[in-house]
């Protein structure tokens, strides 16, 4: 049965799983709906909009699908929507998302720290790892399992890559590769971040294919447009350069070099 904290204000319009627990004072509006085995706990608000999956964790304090911080956002119905087994830790907040998307999303198995923030349109995947007072800005999309490190901004429509790792502290205002390392002011691109490859289960061969892809792109000083032709005449594609090569040729804001 579901198990509510009678100080709790759970709107009678809310669809919760029959397992769903709530703690004292939380707030659960209209138009939510919330998985099997999901636990809320004390002094968090629900907002309108969201859409939180099963077995998801919800600490004290979180906000989650309130209003877009976004002048052009006209009040438009839109959504959050937290994906299965996420964790999102003490004060972090989420908003839903505008016109644009008309969605936030977080993936599967994410763990959002306290007092980091999700803005509007984010497109997070699965298994990330946001850590505590990480500042997401508008319409940012980070591949799986991608880390952040703590106390970054990121600047709005920048694309984090599948399995990098942003070191603690430093900011991001361009695109980062997928598999690199990053850190330094400015930011930069340090080497493969091969220590979660390895922990990920990246083969030896594919972290040296990746390393190879690296070498032209981040530290021959040929130009992007240069280092791509090389890693295409020279180098075997793999599926891991084929995502390489893919997000290079999609970013919009430049990359972290």
């Amino acid at each position: 049965m579901t198990d509510i904290h009678k100080t709790a204000i759970v709107s009678p319009k809310a669809e919760l799983a029959e397992d769903v627990t709530v703690g004292p004072y939380s707030i659960i509006e209209d138009d939510v709906t919330i998985g099997k085995g999901t636990k809320v706990a004390s002094m968090t608000l629900i907002a309108a909009g969201a859409r939180i999956g099963e077995n998801v964790t919800v600490a004290h304090g979180a906000v989650i699908a309130t209003q877009p911080q976004d002048l052009k956002f006209g009040g438009e119905i839109t959504t959050a929507v937290i994906g299965d087994g996420t964790v999102v830790r003490e004060y972090a907040t989420i908003n839903r998302g505008t016109k644009d998307r008309n969605e936030t999303t977080v993936g599967k198995n994410c763990l959002i720290m306290a007092y980091a923030h999700v803005a509007h349109d984010c497109l997070i995947g699965d298994n990330v790892i946001m850590a505590n007072s990480v500042n997401l800005a508008g319409h940012i999309e980070i591949g799986d399992c991608a880390i952040i490190g703590g106390v970054v901004p990121v600047h709005q429509f920048v694309k984090i890559g599948a399995h990098a790792m942003i070191g603690g502290g430093f900011r991001v205002q361009h695109d980062v590769c997928p598999y690199a390392l990053v850190a330094g002011y400015p930011l930069k691109v340090v080497g493969v971040n091969v220590i979660g490859l390895r922990r990920r289960g990246f083969k030896r061969e594919v972290i040296k294919s990746i390393e190879g892809a690296f070498k032209p792109l981040f530290f021959s000083g040929l130009n992007t447009t240069q280092a791509l032709e090389r890693i295409r005449g020279e180098l075997q594609i793999t599926q891991e350069l084929e995502v390489i090569l893919s997000f290079v040729d999609g970013s919009t804001r430049g990359l972290v070099k």
